[in-house]
Order: structure tokens, then sequence, then C-alpha cells
């Protein structure tokens, strides 16, 4: 069996298509997985990383409104699709699976051409347009949020990473606070603003700081690859470990009891599958899926929503400080986000990958 994976861009789109892959060889060790991928894209380097053979095609992305750009997009987009056939042709691929992204258009067109059978996922409640159009040529479309307005849609869920969806926190969370230099018996808030970080949750958080700490709450801060926070935190106790990235999201979700940070869909998915409670605060840019992600888990009481703009230091503590202060109420919302989330996406899905490709043999 081969499988080629269509993703690229942002972590949103590789790290599913990736827990699918992990999905797919645990069930076939011997199957073939081809991801296809562009230069610009996170895939570069995480797809590598993780194992799995990476083709990249041209990146061909499509303008919003008509531009003169626009003009440009027919020849550049048939050179995508003859490299991504390409592709297809020498892995003599079963199925294609696409999450969107500039590779996905590309890909979901050659595999039309060539009769190979096609997959969608759309993570988000607002379809991409690469999967809008991916799900008019197939009617295998699944999705990780309920209400995602895709035809034919099933809802799945997002897939995860194993070392995620089996995490069990409680088990190690004095093992994980001790990995980042913090002490095992006190409240503990983990402040992550995504894969790139954000600056407003980085200057809130700080702000705030010294009356966490005179609460006697400790912080685990990732304040993001690319970010500087403006003033180093005191030293002192509780301790507040600033970190510019963490590559073991688990052991920090293990270590804290809440979470401040933004509300993707895979933020929303991790949290959810590992019960962890937080407070979102969607970007204020963009089309507002942030906000469409973290609704049901505010809802269930999983979590608290404020706008990014309200964000402020006294926020956190009027909010967030009486939640760790209160041992019960993590509990409670912890249990409410944990039945908001999905463990078994990756191996669903993967199942049903397997079944598409072998009937596509079939035929």
């Amino acid at each position: 069996m081969r499988v080629v994976l269509a993703g690229g861009g942002t972590a949103g789109h590789i790290e599913p298509a990736l827990a699918l892959a992990d999905a797919l060889r645990q069930l076939d060790p011997n199957i073939g997985i081809t991801c296809l991928g562009t230069e610009r894209g996170l895939e570069t380097r995480l797809v590598p990383d993780r194992g799995y053979e990476l083709q990249l095609v041209p990146a061909v992305p499509l303008p919003r409104s008509i531009t003169p750009q626009l003009l440009t997009v027919p020849g550049r987009l048939a050179g995508a699709i003859n490299a991504a056939s390409a592709v297809m042709d020498r892995v003599q691929a079963d199925v294609l699976v696409g999450f969107g992204g500039y590779v996905a258009t590309p890909a979901y067109l050659g595999a039309r051409r060539r009769g190979v059978p096609i997959v969608v996922h759309e993570a988000n409640p607002r379809p991409g347009l690469a999967n809008r159009l991916g799900a008019r040529l197939t009617e295998h479309v699944f999705t990780g949020h309920r209400n995602t307005p895709l035809a034919r849609a099933q809802y799945v869920g997002i897939p995860l990473r194993r070392e995620i969806v089996a995490l069990d926190r409680l088990s190690m969370g004095d093992k994980a606070r001790s990995w980042f230099g913090l002490e095992a018996d006190l409240p503990t808030l983990l402040v992550t603003g995504g894969s790139q970080g954000a600056r407003s949750l980085n200057r809130a958080a700080l702000a705030a700081a010294p009356a966490l700490r005179r609460a006697g709450v400790q912080v685990l801060h990732v304040i993001g690859p690319k970010n500087t926070l403006e003033e180093e935190p005191p030293p002192g106790d509780p301790q507040y470990v600033a970190l510019q990235y963490v590559d073991r999201m688990d052991l920090a979700y293990a270590a804290a009891d809440f979470a401040l940070c933004r509300s993707g869909a895979m933020t929303c998915a991790e949290l959810t599958a590992v019960g962890l409670p937080a407070a979102y605060v969607p970007l204020p840019h963009g089309n507002g899926e942030q906000r469409l992600n973290a609704e049901p888990i505010v809802e269930a009481g999983g979590g608290l929503m404020v706008d990014d703009v309200d964000l402020t230091p006294e926020w956190i503590i009027q909010n967030v400080l009486p939640i760790l202060s209160d041992p019960e109420r993590v509990v409670t919302m912890s249990e409410a986000a944990a039945r908001m989330g999905s463990k078994d996406a990756d191996v669903t899905l993967a199942r049903r990958v397997l079944q598409i490709a072998a009937e596509g043999k079939n035929r």
C-alpha cells in the first residue's frame, strides 16, 4: 500500500498529517508513505525529523481577490499539478490524503487527473480554499470540528501525536515539573502562544508575574522561538521559567494545572485530549475560526475565553488566579475539558484511509 499525504505551510496542516502517518505505519509496518510539501513551509524540517520522505512541489498561493497576481496562477498551478502528479506516478500512489495548505490544491487536482482516490481532512471549523476544492472532488471528507460546513463530511477529530493522546498527566506531573526545574507541589500555569508565540500573551503574563508569585503560583512560559521578553522575570520563588521553545509539549502539559494560550485547532485538540483546562485568547485577526475552536470547550466548562484586546495582567489576576487557587475547580474544569477531547482520531482516520485505498485497488 502506498499513501501520499499533502499538507504544508503551518504546523496545523503538517502535524495531523504526520500523526496519520504514524498511525498508518502502526497498522501496516510495510506501508509506503510520501509527504508532499513546499520549500517555504515548516514541513521541510518537521517531516524529515519524523522519518518520512518529503517531495517538494512549487507553492501556488491563491489570491483572495481579483488582482494582477491572479493572471499568473493558471501557469504556475499547472506546473505544480504536474509536479504532484509525477510524485504520485513514481510512488504508484493508492490514495492521496490532503490536509490543506498551498500544496493541497495541486495534489487534489493531480490525483483527480491520475484517478487516485482522494481523502480530505479539514481541521478547522471554517474550511480553507484548498479543502473546499478537494471536497468537491471526493466523497471521502473528514473533519476535526463537528460543525464544519463541507458536504458529506464525517467528524473524526484531529489526528494527534501518540505522545500527546497517551499522556497521563497525573502520573507524569512530578517528573514533568522536575524536567523544567519546577516544584512538585505548587499550582502551575502554562503560558504558550503556539508555535510562533504571542507577544500579547507574553506581555500580560510577565506583568502578572509578581501577583502570581505572591499567590504561590509557578509559571512555565513558552515565549516562542522568534520572541524575546521585554524584561526578564526576576529570580525568586515560586519559579517563573521562561523558554523560547519546548520540543516536549507533552511534558509541558503534564507539568501544568491550567494554560493561558491561543485557540488554534491543534492547541484546542491537544488540550482537550489531555484534559488541561485553559484560558483561550483567540487571534485578533483572521476569519474568526480560533473563537469557533474554543467556544464548545468554554461552553462545556473546560475553559475561559478572553479577547486579545482585553487580556491584561489584571484579567489574569482576577480570572486565572482564583482557579489555580481552587484545586476542586481545577479538577472540575479538567474533567470537562477531557470530555470534549478525541484521542483516537489518528487510528480512526488511518483505518478509513486503508479501506478507501483497498477499495480503489479492487475497482
